[in-house]
């Protein structure tokens, strides 16, 4: 069969595995007959994850792991260094910051959370900002401020996340390989309102990259230049980005398929988006698999349970005898 023909093939069988998977998960977890037994499991997952030493991984023990050739991966993980810290509270670290700590936060070079007070068993940096979504920018300014002043050198590029996005962290750094750490840029989930270079979203994790970070580190707690608190989080970083010169560029893939996304897999599969979301997504509020990248990034309000699944699907599940191989998705005509 022809190059182009097994392709074909593959990924009509990868799409219809995906599918399957996806909508046989939403009907065990929401079918009312299985609900009761669900959260009495999902009940048992969070025991068992409070009882494990903070360097256990997650639904994953010695005879369970695959031991595939990840030389690609090992080696992009030293070559692109990436920082995340995840936006999180003390109300949400028994089960949302949980579950994320032991899935995908611990594959980027360096994690941390951020919670309002000091918790030094998870453990979690106190921002000393009351809870609450009107004070969401403040968290974030102070985020970042942190990370400019403590860890500036340990990465070269800086996420933020929330304790319910889903990140594939090697996906974000095959396309981080493609860029530049030296320019002011940052990317994400592209809006196309109230900034005039549009913003992210927030909820959909924004990468910035060293040149960005020093840029905010350094006037970015100015009130003149940049909000302080209030209003919405990721707009007025974005604000404030544009204000210091740092631009937004375009993350989709080469074959204009989104990266980022502000919603769970099954909204960006089947639809059902909500009417604001058409007046802001900047590439159409596209649906479907084809309008997907096969190297996806991130996904936004993924619940705990959800989030185990994923982990499992992406890192576990494996159709025997197909091997997906790499796939060349990055726009290098953009490259700086």
């Amino acid at each position: 069969m022809p190059s182009a023909g097994r392709q074909f093939v593959l990924g009509v069988a990868v799409g219809l595995t995906v599918a399957f998977v996806v909508v046989s998960f939403n009907v065990l977890t929401y079918n009312p007959v299985h609900k009761a037994a669900v959260q009495s499991y999902h009940d048992d997952v969070y025991k068992h994850m409070a009882s494990m030493s903070k360097d256990r991984v997650l639904l994953v023990n010695d005879t369970h792991m695959h031991h595939d050739d990840d030389s690609v991966a090992r080696k992009l993980r030293e070559q692109v260094r990436v920082l995340v810290w995840v936006m999180t509270s003390p109300s949400n670290l028994d089960k949302k910051a949980t579950v994320v700590k032991h899935t995908w936060a611990r594959r980027f070079n360096k994690f941390l959370f951020f919670s309002s007070e000091d918790n030094a068993t998870f453990p979690t940096i106190g921002l000393k900002v009351p809870e609450g979504r009107e004070h969401l920018t403040a968290k974030t300014m102070k985020g970042f401020r942190y990370i400019y002043e403590h860890h500036l050198n340990d990465a070269d590029w800086f996420m933020k996340a929330d304790d319910d996005t889903y990140v594939i962290v090697e996906n974000l750094r095959y396309f981080l390989s493609s860029q530049n750490t030296s320019e002011p840029v940052y990317f994400g989930h592209h809006f196309k309102t109230i900034v005039k270079q549009g913003y992210y979203s927030g909820g959909g994790g924004y990468v910035l990259s060293k040149e960005a970070l020093r840029r905010l580190g350094a006037k970015g707690n100015d009130s003149s230049i940049c909000r302080q608190d209030g209003g919405a989080e990721d707009a007025e970083l974005g604000l404030c980005m544009e204000r210091l010169g740092v631009r937004t560029a375009n993350s989709t893939d080469s074959m204009n398929r989104s990266r980022f996304h502000c919603f769970d897999p099954e909204t960006h599969l089947f639809g059902g988006y909500p009417e604001w979301y058409y007046q802001y997504d900047s590439h159409g509020a596209k649906k479907g698999q084809e309008s997907i990248s096969d190297y996806a990034i991130s996904f936004h309000y993924v619940p705990p349970e959800k989030m185990l699944a994923l982990e499992f699907y992406i890192y576990h599940l494996r159709p025997y005898g197909i091997n997906s191989g790499e796939q060349d998705l990055n726009r290098h005509e953009g490259k700086h």
